[in-house]
């Protein structure tokens, strides 16, 4: 299929770059043009301009967006408005909240053009292993752009999740849950760095121990026993642990809903604490979301 790819950041450029390898046509656009360039000289068909992106598409067009959720996904959806046809499609692939997904299907159906949201999990290593993707939306629509998800995805690694809205809804939790489990695994290995056993353990041999078909095994803990291979106490880094919102959103749902999340809900307010204090715990939520997402930490000798 030939699409547009707005956004090359650490998820859309990786994107682009699996769809060209699933033989799919990529007209790609980013705001700094070097990006643009960089993947125009893989294969894509570079585009300097929301117009010419659009342009070069043909109809029914097919628009993917890969940038920060919030105002800059409504402003670009604002311009596209303005240039897509009837019938053509957008499909929202960021970490929108998905309230916002249901104003702006309803909002784009009033210009008879279709909106899936697109939940993508997967982060700097999804271009190997393939993107998790829940979808929201028009089904007939998700038949459509089947091919696309197919390619993006691992094996039995996309869903439709519903209306407008499900994707990104079934993405938030799935970050609440994250939170959690990172959570958990930074406690445990705090309670091993206090304990009186902790000059005679290796932390990459105890991660990669566990991973050994324990019930704990995870990717999440395999990432962790690479990050302790290349630091093994965490020193290089602070413990602080920023937040993308979706745990926000997570647990203001869990109290509209009136469903207890108490993990959720602390690990969220333990990333809070985090930026005041530089503990064992947070170093490892630290550098677990280095590993997996390609997230910036922030160095012990302050650069």
């Amino acid at each position: 299929m030939r699409l547009g790819m707005i956004g090359l950041g650490r998820m859309g450029m990786n994107m682009a770059r699996r769809l060209l390898r699933g033989n799919h046509e990529v007209v790609a656009f980013n705001r700094t043009p070097d990006k643009t360039k960089q993947i125009g000289s893989e294969g894509a068909e570079s585009a300097f301009t929301l117009e010419e992106l659009v342009g070069k598409l043909e109809a029914p067009r097919i628009v993917w967006i890969m940038l920060p959720a919030g105002k800059i996904v409504d402003d670009h959806i604002a311009q596209l408005t303005g240039l897509l046809e009837p019938g053509d499609i957008i499909v929202e692939g960021g970490n929108s909240r998905y309230t916002d997904d249901i104003r702006r299907e309803k909002e784009l159906r009033n210009s008879n053009i279709h909106y899936l949201d697109a939940g993508v999990s997967g982060g700097i290593w999804g271009l190997e292993i393939g993107y998790c993707t829940m979808v929201g939306g028009d089904k007939d629509i998700f038949n459509r752009l089947e091919p696309v998800f197919r390619t993006l995805a691992p094996a039995n690694g996309y869903l439709y999740c519903g209306p407008a809205g499900a994707g990104h809804f079934v993405k938030m939790i799935h970050n609440g849950i994250e939170y959690g489990m990172m959570q958990a695994y930074g406690e445990g290995f705090a309670l091993l760095e206090a304990s009186p056993y902790r000059d005679n353990l290796n932390y990459q041999e105890v991660a990669h121990l566990w991973n050994q078909g324990s019930v704990i095994r995870s990717w999440l803990l395999e990432l962790l026993e690479d990050a302790f291979g290349g630091d093994p106490r965490l020193d290089e880094i602070t413990g602080y642990v920023d937040d993308s919102g979706e745990g926000r959103w997570t647990v203001e749902q869990a109290i509209e809903s009136r469903v207890a999340a108490p993990v959720i809900a602390q690990a969220l307010f333990t990333r809070f604490q985090s930026r005041d204090e530089n503990s064992f715990s947070n170093r490892v939520l630290a550098a677990l979301r280095r590993e997996f997402g390609g997230h910036a930490v922030k160095s012990s000798s302050g650069k």
